[in-house]
């Protein structure tokens, strides 16, 4: 068989996960541009479920930036204290709600610059708010997606920002929002770091170099470097 091209490759990955995933849902629970951001805060290296776990109490609590800037760090911190990193996140929590509320009236912004000099938000983190929030082309990479990339040889996956240039390159800035999360949904359900076989996977099966196939079940687990915390 002809080996695919790299964008061809991207155009038949583009159609399996429209199949699987045709409408992805976002995955955090949030009533509004601000919950959505301080959902994505509290996901660096926290499951969605566990987030959506703690953000009702959290957002009853505090819905908006002005009720959020209220509450002092340790009472943040016992709302969230079963997510990972919460003494930081709270801070970061309480950081950024005060300077929504003096620099932008209490309101997320809309630019990529504006969020990422917020306390603990980077450029993925902005990227999400950008994409789900406000519906403006980005293409946010997580793990998963740092992953499945260099499995499907769609980047050499060296970094999150070689990773993000080469996706946005090969894919329609329109398909940009929803493929993000379609990536994520498929890697978590049909492509996990461990325990996966590549044969049996709808993508993997082909997509994947077969000495790359080789080396993971060899090894039993495919892991990107890390991106570090402020993501």
């Amino acid at each position: 068989m002809t080996a695919l091209t790299r964008a061809a490759r991207a155009v038949r990955i583009a159609d399996i996960l429209d199949q699987h995933y045709p409408s992805p849902p976002i995955p955090l629970d949030h009533g509004d541009a601000f919950q959505l951001l301080v959902a994505v805060v509290l996901s660096a290296q926290c499951t969605d479920a566990r987030v959506n776990q703690v953000t009702p109490a959290l957002f009853a609590a505090a819905p908006d930036a002005r009720a959020m800037a209220a509450l002092e760090v340790p009472a943040i911190q016992r709302f969230i204290q079963t997510c990972g990193l919460a003494p930081a996140k709270a801070r970061h929590l309480a950081g950024l709600s005060r300077i929504l509320i003096e620099r932008h009236g209490g309101v997320v912004p809309r630019s990529f610059d504006e969020l990422e000099a917020l306390p603990g938000v980077g450029h993925k983190t902005a990227s999400v708010v950008m994409a789900q929030a406000f519906g403006e082309p980005a293409f946010p990479v997580d793990t998963h997606i740092h992953r499945l990339a260099g499995r499907w040889q769609l980047s050499r996956a060296g970094s999150v920002e070689e990773v993000e240039r080469d996706l946005k390159a090969l894919f329609p800035e329109d398909r940009w929002n929803a493929l993000h999360l379609q990536i994520i949904y498929f890697g978590r359900s049909h492509c996990p770091a461990r325990g996966h076989d590549p044969a049996a996977c709808p993508i993997c099966s082909w997509a994947m170099s077969k000495a790359r196939a080789k080396a993971e079940l060899t090894t039993g687990s495919s892991k990107p470097r890390p991106a570090g915390r402020r993501v």
